[in-house]
């Protein structure tokens, strides 16, 4: 019965797409034909009716699964389109449901080229959803006069691209894309529309198997569902879908934008069906000779019959796309555009084999080459060091020869050196435990002493300074994460944690940013007139954006919220900010970025010397997770992927929660996991940050991947995530309480520092219960949920009341420890000093401070190791 549906509902819509092919719907008026592959509807919702807060003003529309109508909030007084379902379907429990999946899934995606949802409601039985309204053309529209201009497809197919980008990333798949629903508003954003055929991914690039589908109506196998024409030949089959079906409608549209031709479009529906699975369209540089040899690859790369010769990822063809539009004088010439290399990123770090590499130019042309990499020939390597283990920073020194890094090798504490291209070579400066900043003008060096993670990819040390041929160090400043010297050589900038946030100073002492999350990299321009700096919102995470201010901290321009920043530095003629995470791209004053060298694997930008050379490290990374199961004495390998973040453990040892944050999660994106520590295969829960499990091990507390993260719970079984009100705050870090309905849940209104909330996961009601600049610790609630462990503004370990009652420092505790969980009596803290090489857990007396060993945490092979941590203990 299930499967003669299915077969129902394909006929259907092949039919009333046969229509519109033949230009029924466009002739349809209110009141009569076709529109958009469905009967036309009677209108349901008369004039001047209240649907909630929102008075009907006039019909809009009707489409598939309802009617549109401009309506008027009354309490806001702005008006709204109001999507209201049909009541010939209201009954339909499946369709009805695919509804209410639509303002879920439209309302929990933030970006400016999707469309807002407002609201959802029932009124007397009429369900609504209140979203965004748009005065503006369709692409259909745009395309009743034929092809579009180069760059106004370019510019055009960036934004449906970025778009599509952010859903993807949160697990959301349109599956109806086509140019009726999309719409380019008098303001020139591009807002992709309807995402009523979306539903939760069910399938993630790189899984080899479905996820564990939260809450959407699954569509089964041999059920076909979109619009024939722009549909994948998996959905034209009635397959799995995955986001790469929405990369082939993309390449439908975009093939339709430069040719002025569908892609797809035979006399019937069924034919063009059989064309998708069977045929290829006519070759774009026939149709539109003019079309650029990139632009026409990448929609050859998305008209890909076989999903798995499309993107890996949607942000990886809105990168290229971009890369296009941004080169197009150059890219009209036919100049190839090389495939992305993801590097994995994440909060916690990892073993890494790393060496030191020079990219060498000769004279002009080389330096041309690294510019404008796209009308010379590629650059030049030569490795500079040789040794296994860690590299932690470089930078040239003033004389243009000499390079300066710091490194772990064989597992010894780091050191500081230096050597010359060319040289096999490299000698201490006996500078031990300490890790290169800068370089000054007048070859004075800026090091980082006995440096430490804090959480993350988060460091702090001792600033330092001493000269490049030898001496003592000079202590300046401590807990500085990163600094740099001003063209002169006189002062420094620098990022440092204060009072729960992060700043910016220059000089120092004068803050010209902050930031709740983190800020590191900051880079002075070779005119000292302008600061560049990495600034990530999550705590340890390098994801983040790239920003640019003047001296007074006034800002001028910085990158998109869409990048992973491991390096940056101002290029040789100051005119732009170079960075890295995906390759090394170029951030320009436009505010646009531009590719500078993809490279088959994982690099890092150390710094630009004024003649052109780069220094890049290349690294073989790679983050484990090792424990002990209940009942085994001997450490297993608990990993699954290349970049493996353990996030809680159950209170009886047997279930983990991780992350995944690696080349396996993509480039801007995670996976969270559940895996049963006896070794058995883990199970993919969704595209997201997990951060706790509840007691009970029935939800998991997460947070997404947009700026800033919602906060999600998650079911770990069936069921739908739900996505909790931010209340205008930034949420950071959180866990559960012992009643699996409240968590404590770290947080910072805008412009402040954080603090503690107890936040309600059913209604979403937040509760703020402690001082600003406390930042939380790990699994840090009571056992009654009376007292949480965090760090005070003074970044003393204390305990905080729920209830409000004076906080009490936690004694016996040592600098740079952290607390791991409470035992079961609420008599003890079990405290780890993590980001070590090893790392041993404690179990302290919180009366009396008293401490006894408990487990200790040795590498097998230290060579590589950055540190040990965090280290989980069961309840």
């Amino acid at each position: 019965m299930a499967n003669l549906e299915s077969y129902r509902s394909s006929v259907d819509l092949v039919r009333f797409e046969e229509l519109e092919e033949r230009g029924s719907a466009a002739s349809a008026r209110p009141g009569e034909g076709f529109i958009r592959g469905y009967p036309l509807l009677t209108l349901s919702v008369a004039i001047g009716t209240r649907l909630g807060p929102y008075e009907v003003v006039a019909s809009l529309g009707a489409g598939g699964m309802g009617e549109v109508y401009r309506a008027r909030d009354t309490r806001l007084g702005r008006e709204v389109a109001l999507k209201v379902l049909a009541g010939e379907i209201a009954v339909d429990s499946s369709r009805r449901a695919r509804f209410e999946k639509e303002a879920q899934a439209a309302s929990a995606l933030a970006h400016p080229n999707i469309i807002s949802v407002y609201d959802v409601g029932e009124s007397e039985g009429t369900v609504w959803i209140a979203m965004e309204l748009v005065d503006g053309r369709t692409v259909r529209d745009l395309l009743a006069a034929g092809a579009l201009p180069v760059r106004r497809t370019l510019d055009l197919g960036v934004q449906i691209a970025e778009g599509l980008a952010a859903a993807h990333a949160a697990g959301i798949v349109h599956r109806d894309l086509k140019p009726e629903n999309l719409i380019l508003s008098k303001d020139g954003f591009l807002k992709i529309l309807d995402f009523g055929l979306a539903k939760l991914d069910e399938r993630t690039p790189s899984s080899e198997g479905p996820t564990v589908t939260a809450g959407a109506p699954k569509t089964e196998p041999g059920t076909v569902m979109g619009t024939v024409g722009y549909m994948s030949p998996e959905q034209a089959a009635g397959q799995a879908l995955d986001f790469r079906t929405d990369q082939f409608s993309f390449g439908s549209i975009l093939y339709e934008m430069a040719t002025g031709n569908r892609a797809f479009q035979r006399k019937t529906g069924v034919e063009t069906l059989a064309a998708i699975l069977r045929d290829e369209p006519v070759p774009v540089a026939e149709s539109n000779p003019a079309a650029p040899a990139p632009l026409r690859w990448i929609i050859e790369r998305c008209l890909a019959k076989e999903p798995d010769d499309r993107f890996a990822s949607t942000r990886d063809l809105a990168r290229d796309l971009k890369s296009v539009r941004d080169h197009l004088s150059e890219t009209s010439a036919g100049v190839p555009v090389a495939a992305a290399v993801r590097r994995g990123r994440g909060p916690w770090l990892f073993p890494a084999l790393a060496a030191l590499v020079a990219g060498l130019v000769a004279g002009a042309v080389g330096m041309r080459a690294l510019f404008r990499p796209s009308t010379a020939a590629a650059p030049s390597f030569q490795r500079l060091t040789f040794r296994r283990g860690t590299i932690a920073g470089g930078r040239f020194a003033a004389d243009g020869k000499t390079v300066v890094y710091a490194a772990s090798w064989a597992g010894q504490p780091s050191e500081v050196y230096a050597t010359q291209e060319g040289s096999p070579e490299s000698r201490t400066l006996g500078i031990p435990r300490a890790t290169i900043l800068a370089i000054s003008s007048t070859g004075e060096l800026a090091v980082s002493l006995s440096r430490r993670y804090l959480v993350g990819f988060e460091t702090v040390g001792t600033l330092a300074r001493l000269p490049l041929n030898g001496g003592a160090p000079r202590e300046v400043l401590e807990r500085v994460t990163d600094a740099d010297w001003s063209p002169d050589g006189q002062q420094f900038v620098v990022a440092r944690p204060e009072g729960g946030q992060w700043q910016l100073e220059y000089p120092l002492g004068r803050v010209l940013a902050s930031c709740p999350g983190w800020i590191d990299r900051p880079r002075l321009s070779p005119d000292g007139k302008r600061i560049a700096y990495a600034e990530h919102p999550q705590r340890g995470d390098q994801m983040g954006r790239v920003v640019v201010v003047d001296t007074s901290g006034k800002r001028l321009f910085q990158s998109g919220f869409d990048n992973s920043i491991n390096g940056l530095a101002w290029s040789a003629r100051g005119d732009e900010v170079w960075f890295s995470g995906a390759g090394i791209q170029a951030l320009l004053p436009s505010g646009r970025i531009r590719e500078v060298l993809r490279i088959a694997g994982p690099i890092e930008l150390f710094d630009i010397a004024r003649d052109g050379r780069v220094l890049i490290v290349e690294s073989s990374l790679r983050r484990e997770i090792r424990g002990v199961a209940p009942g085994e004495s001997v450490e297993r390998d608990l990993s699954w992927h290349d970049w493996s973040f353990p996030a809680d453990l159950s209170a009886d040892g047997r279930t983990l929660l991780f992350v995944e944050q690696g080349a396996a999660a993509g480039a801007d994106g995670y996976l969270t996991y559940l895996r049963k520590t006896d070794g058995s295969p883990a199970i993919l829960l969704g595209r997201m940050r997990g951060l706790s499990l509840s007691p009970d091990g029935r939800l998991v507390l997460a947070h997404g991947t947009t700026d800033p993260p919602p906060l999600l719970v998650l079911p770990t079984g069936a069921g739908s995530p739900r996505t909790l009100s931010t209340h205008g705050i930034a949420w950071q870090w959180g866990t559960w309480m012992p009643d699996s309905r409240h968590a404590v849940v770290q947080g910072s209104e805008p412009g402040r520092p954080s603090r503690l909330y107890v936040v309600d996961t059913e209604s979403g009601a937040a509760r703020p219960f402690s001082p600003e600049g406390v930042t939380l610790y790990g699994g840090s609630v009571s056992p009654d949920g009376k007292l949480v462990a965090a760090q005070d503004p003074e970044r003393r370990p204390t305990l905080y009341s729920v209830k409000g009652d004076p906080p009490r420092l936690v004694p016996g505790m040592k600098e740079g420890e952290v607390i791991i969980r409470w035992s079961p009596d609420g008599q003890s803290l079990y405290v780890a000093s993590p980001w070590s090489v090893p790392v041993g857990v404690d179990r302290l007396d919180v009366a009396s401070g008293r401490r006894e060993p408990v487990h200790r945490f040795v590498p097998e092979d230290a060579a590589g190791v950055i540190n040990v941590g965090p280290a989980l203990v069961s309840a």
